[in-house]
This record gives structure tokens, C-alpha cells and sequence, in this order.
């Protein structure tokens, strides 16, 4: 069974995907989507590998590079909304989400090193 911070992890993930798409597709946008799209996907990949870490310390220094991950993935939301690339809708929903997962990550951490 998956961790709620693999499933929310993934499912941000999915959605940045499909804004990757839609950006490339329709707003003709490839530097700054592109940016999100590593950064945004990144957050879940390093999720999976900490849950398969071989110590302590190896697990929370996945779960570093993935808060790390979503603070950059918050900027070129931001940046994607400011710019009018993303209607302010759809950066507020995604940046909730992002949020959401930073603060999920950063207990995740707080508990796992005590």
C-alpha cells in the first residue's frame, strides 16, 4: 500500500505533466514548462527512492531533495502565473497542492529525525 506522500506525490506529479502539455501545446512555452516538468515530477520520483532507502539518513536525504524540489517547482508556478501562462485558477490549485506536499515533507523529515 503507498504512503499518502507517494500517492499526493504522484498525483502532483500527473497534473504537472498534463500542464506541461497544455503549455507546450497551446501557449507555445518550452523553457519555463520545462523547468516545471523536471522539478514537479522530481518531487515523487525522490519520494519512491527514499521509500526504498537503505538507512535512516539515506531516507531523509530524499526526502530533502524532494521539499527542495517542491520550493523550485512553487517558484515557476508563481513565475508561470505572473506571466500569464497559467490562468491565476490554475497556479493557486497547483500551488495549494505543492503546499500541501511541502508541508507534509518537511513533518516527514522533522519526525524521521528525531
Amino acid at each position: 500500500m503507498r504512503s499518502i506522500i507517494e500517492e499526493k506525490s504522484f498525483n502532483f506529479a500527473v497534473r504537472v505533466v498534463k500542464l506541461y502539455k497544455y503549455l507546450v501545446r497551446e501557449k507555445k512555452e518550452v523553457v519555463i514548462s520545462k523547468q516545471l516538468l523536471r522539478s514537479g515530477t522530481s518531487i515523487g520520483a525522490n519520494v519512491a527512492e527514499a521509500e526504498e532507502a537503505q538507512s535512516k539518513p539515506d531516507f531523509v536525504s530524499k526526502m530533502g531533495i524532494a521539499l527542495k524540489e517542491t520550493a523550485e517547482t512553487i517558484y515557476w508556478l508563481r513565475l508561470l502565473g505572473a506571466t500569464g501562462y497559467i490562468r491565476e485558477s490554475e497556479a493557486r490549485s497547483m500551488l495549494t497542492d505543492c503546499e500541501e506536499l511541502k508541508k507534509i515533507l518537511s513533518s516527514i523529515i522533522k519526525t524521521s529525525r528525531k
